[in-house]
């Protein structure tokens, strides 16, 4: 991997929630969505790549780093995350559709956002979707532990509880030293996030939407992307999918190279 070498940050000043965000390169609007415990430093090796031919741009979602909430704030939550994007598109992309890019939780906000606004999405591209669908595993005890860990000033303990959950055993412990401190810079917006857990797409407003979309999975994800994957091929028969080898959830981190390489492909065409 290349050095870690610090983005450059801005702020929408000029909406009603201060967004920071990222922005590189020239071209059409491709917004990436960050998912839970990250913000937008989580697409740096996408950015470089991606940036060549659009006009990249990464924000950090309502209450997330650099002005992380500490506490649970009614504010936090997906359909909000979408409102704050729409305004952010509507601004930076002076009323142009964007392409948009959601990973996980991202890729809820990037569904709501696409239902919610369809005439803002020009493609969409959903990696490996968090959203809670009928026969998954209830999660909320597991929130329970995370949150009373945090609680109890275990940030460590409940950071590798729950990225491990969500992308298997052992993942926390061969994260690198500059993914582990963003989760930790958002470790307590999972005291909000606790609020909205199991919450449900519902998949019929999926049905509507007519242009061209994407579905990324990666090879070893957890079986419960793979079906969201699956049932979201069969409300969208158009959609293209690919997935990517030698990854799990974290797909963009663990091969960054076929990760973008799909992207660009997609958007191209």
């Amino acid at each position: 991997m290349p050095p870690v070498i610090p983005l450059p940050q801005y702020f929408a000043h000029d909406l009603a929630y201060p967004l920071a965000y990222t922005e590189a390169g020239t071209g059409p609007l491709l917004v990436l969505i960050h998912g839970s415990l990250c913000d937008y430093r989580y697409w740096r090796w996408q950015i470089p790549a991606l940036s060549r031919q659009y006009r990249v741009v990464a924000p950090s979602l309502r209450g997330y780093w650099p002005d992380a909430f500490t506490t649970e704030d009614a504010s936090f939550g997906v359909a909000q995350h979408a409102r704050d994007l729409i305004a952010f598109i509507n601004h930076h992309g002076n009323g142009e559709p964007a392409h948009i890019l959601g990973h996980s939780r991202g890729a809820h906000i990037a569904l709501e956002l696409a239902a919610s606004a369809p005439e803002l999405t020009r493609s969409l591209i959903l990696a490996d979707p968090g959203f809670r669908m009928s026969g998954d595993t209830v999660s909320y005890p597991f929130y329970l532990e995370v949150v009373e860990k945090l609680e109890q000033g275990d940030v460590e303990g409940a950071m590798s509880q729950f990225v491990d959950t969500v992308n298997g055993p052992g993942t926390w412990r061969q994260m690198v030293a500059w993914f582990k401190a963003m989760v930790r810079d958002n470790a307590n917006t999972l005291l909000s996030q606790i609020n909205e857990i199991d919450l449900e797409f519902d998949m019929q407003r999926a049905r509507p939407l007519d242009f061209p979309v994407l579905l990324v999975g990666g090879a070893d994800s957890p079986e419960r992307f793979r079906r969201r994957l699956n049932a979201l091929e069969q409300i969208l028969p158009k959609a293209d999918r690919v997935t990517i080898p030698l990854a799990s959830h974290g797909m963009n981190l663990a091969n960054p190279k076929a990760f973008n390489e799909r992207i660009l492909d997609f958007l191209n065409r």
